[in-house]
């Protein structure tokens, strides 16, 4: 997992700044009309809702923004609606990418998205062409001053995790999606403090990236990441810790 693991660090790093310009606002209102569109305003009832408004609870997101944004989504009030689309493709050196969007304008998403890609050594795929390589599963991250060792993995794996391990500063905890609360609740029963949570695509195989290629899909994903149409991108490249600080900005 040490691709996801490097990359996470480093876009994790950067939330703040994000927060200042806005884009993390503008990517959890969007989170929030989708999910409450599709499964409706009750967080009680709806986990992706639930975890939505957490996520922007954790921003500092104005309470009012969160309801008006539910609002949108149920039909109460009028307001643009989006869809979703996923897009598949490859970056420099065969590198697998896929991006899950929130869009308002699928013909603008599409054509930005390929642009993203041909600037980058890339080139954007058929539905499809690359989702075979990845599975979907629930990750959650805690540093290790939150808890000892066996501590955290005895209470993950009693409560449903699949697998646990330990990367440089922190433990990992994978589940299946739907199990994904349950564990996280678990931990946090017990006052474990948790950095991250989320739904991710984990691939089965990576592919090694040095030099301009690193340089190049680095790049590629922060330019993705900063499109606001974007949601989530999921990659199978592995770069040296060193060659993703050098290359990130």
């Amino acid at each position: 997992m040490s691709g996801h693991n490097k990359w996470a660090s480093i876009k994790h790093k950067k939330a703040a700044t994000d927060s200042k310009r806005g884009k993390v606002f503008t990517k959890i209102i969007r989170e929030i009309v989708v999910s409450a569109k599709e499964s409706g305003g009750n967080p009680e009832n709806n986990a992706r809702l639930r975890k939505a408004m957490n996520d922007a609870r954790e921003a500092n997101m104005p309470q009012d923004n969160i309801k008006k944004a539910i609002q949108r989504g149920t039909g109460e009030i009028p307001g643009v609606m989006y869809e979703e689309i996923t897009y598949e493709g490859y970056g420099p050196a065969g590198v697998a990418l896929i991006i899950e969007t929130t869009t308002d304008n699928k013909n603008r998403t599409s054509a930005d998205i390929r642009k993203m890609f041909t600037k980058h050594s890339g080139n954007m795929g058929e539905s499809g062409c690359v989702g075979w390589m990845f599975s979907r599963k629930g990750y959650i991250s805690i540093n290790k001053t939150a808890s000892d060792e066996d501590t955290v993995m005895t209470l993950a794996l009693e409560s449903g995790a699949d697998d646990f391990s330990v990367e440089d500063e922190v433990y990992e905890i994978y589940t299946k999606p739907e199990d994904l609360e349950t564990v996280k609740n678990a931990l946090s029963s017990k006052n474990i403090e948790i950095s991250t949570s989320e739904i991710s695509m984990f691939p089965q195989t990576y592919v090694k990236l040095t030099g301009t290629d690193a340089e190049h899909m680095i790049k590629l994903m922060d330019e993705l990441e900063e499109y606001d149409d974007v949601k989530n991108v999921f990659s199978n490249f592995d770069i040296s810790k060193e060659d993703m600080e050098k290359f990130s900005v």
